[in-house]
């Protein structure tokens, strides 16, 4: 589903990263935080989302 080259891959993504690629509003990844769908890691003022809980976000709706 997601086409990114292994080799490509980061570890963690910024939210405007997570937003591109799984083409979503800035509310629908809020409303994914709030409601515990997705978690993240905040370091200052950036959340940061591991890309291994997206992969498992996107085949659990498969």
């Amino acid at each position: 589903m997601i086409d990114i080259k292994d080799s490509e891959k980061k570890s963690w993504l910024r939210s405007t990263e997570v937003k591109e690629l799984l083409n979503i509003s800035t509310g629908k990844l809020q409303n994914l935080r709030i409601n515990g769908i997705l978690s993240y890691t905040r370091i200052g003022g950036t959340l940061y989302y591991k890309y291994k809980d997206i992969e498992r976000l996107l085949d659990s709706k498969s």
